[in-house]
């Protein structure tokens, strides 16, 4: 193939994958759609896939599915219309040659996930369980097509702060940690997703891009009117939120008779202590802070963070045998 067809093809490869993800970017802000974390994950997906591609291009990397005849030759796969068969984001990822760093391979295997489970089924209330990993994709996507292919094809003048904030009250925040909206297939595939992979990898803002948000109180003029206000990492003042991040309210608590309760009143009849005993073992999760804490001596007290976990555990085991 003539170098001047290659480099044409790449181009129109760049330029559909920046629209991709400027068309999901504007999709998820657009507050008269409320299927946007859907609409962007497909769209992200496919924005992605096109970047990979162009670098594959520009290295003469042959990313078409092929299998070598005896002969030493390559017979490419085919669809049924005869198009050649190129590969798909997790088979870009899973290349060898692939110019991604770990944490942004994780968030896009986890967007990956995220499509396999919202295409089977419908699904509702996912957008705030997940919009970090949705910026952290954004930023990793504009890091990673300027560093390949230079600044000039960087979207950071359209990105800003690419997924909207909006002003938050106190019950909005009560609101927003409490995920019994999300739907248990998608809360269950999020807890297998994160107890999989390293802490380092969970913990890096390219997996997940977490925003600290604190009521500021000032008097210096032009200080008090910022919405956000960015530190380095190594700043005092960094420091002192890392000490103290925010001093939480004491934590509901439940026994686990409680919990036994709470799935009797959904529905699931069936479900008692042994089942619940069961349930956590197999999450691990008195080894994970974020679902409960041993109290006065031997008592075990969950946290509501573990019930998403448990309602998963229901509806896989309950609804299967139905």
């Amino acid at each position: 193939m003539p170098k001047k067809k290659v480099y044409s093809i790449k181009n129109e490869l760049l330029e559909k994958s920046r629209e991709a993800l400027l068309s999901a970017v504007q999709v998820y802000n657009n507050p008269n759609i409320k299927f946007k974390s859907e609409t962007f994950i497909v769209l992200s997906i496919i924005a992605w896939t096109y970047l990979l591609h162009a670098y594959y291009r520009s290295k003469h990397i042959d990313y078409r599915y092929f299998t070598i005849l005896e002969s030493g030759r390559k017979k490419y796969d085919r669809t049924k219309r005869g198009a050649f068969k190129y590969w798909e984001l997790e088979r870009c990822i899973n290349c060898d040659a692939s110019p991604l760093e770990g944490a942004i391979a994780a968030n896009l295997r986890f967007m990956i996930g995220i499509r396999h489970e919202i295409e089977h089924q419908m699904t509702s209330n996912i957008d705030d369980a997940i919009s970090g990993r949705f910026q952290a994709c954004c930023l990793n996507y504009n890091e990673t097509i300027k560093k390949l292919f230079g600044d000039v094809y960087g979207i950071t003048d359209n990105l800003s702060f690419s997924l909207q904030f909006s002003s938050i009250s106190e019950p909005q925040i009560k609101l927003l940690s409490d995920v019994k909206g999300l739907p248990e297939h998608i809360a269950s595939y999020i807890n297998d997703f994160d107890a999989e992979i390293p802490d380092e990898i969970y913990n890096n803002p390219k997996f997940s891009y977490r925003v600290l948000f604190v009521q500021k109180n000032t008097g210096r003029k032009g200080q008090a009117d910022k919405v956000v206000e960015f530190v380095t990492p190594d700043s005092q003042l960094s420091k002192d939120i890392n000490s103290v991040l925010i001093k939480e309210r004491e934590k509901v608590k439940y026994l686990p008779n409680a919990i036994v309760k709470m799935m009797k009143n959904e529905g699931y009849s069936n479900f008692n202590m042994y089942e619940f005993v069961t349930c956590w073992k197999k999450a691990n999760a008195k080894n994970n802070p974020m679902y409960g804490a041993q109290v006065a001596g031997d008592k075990w007290y969950w946290y509501e963070a573990f019930i998403p976990i448990v309602r998963a555990y229901c509806v896989k085991k309950y609804n299967a045998s139905e």
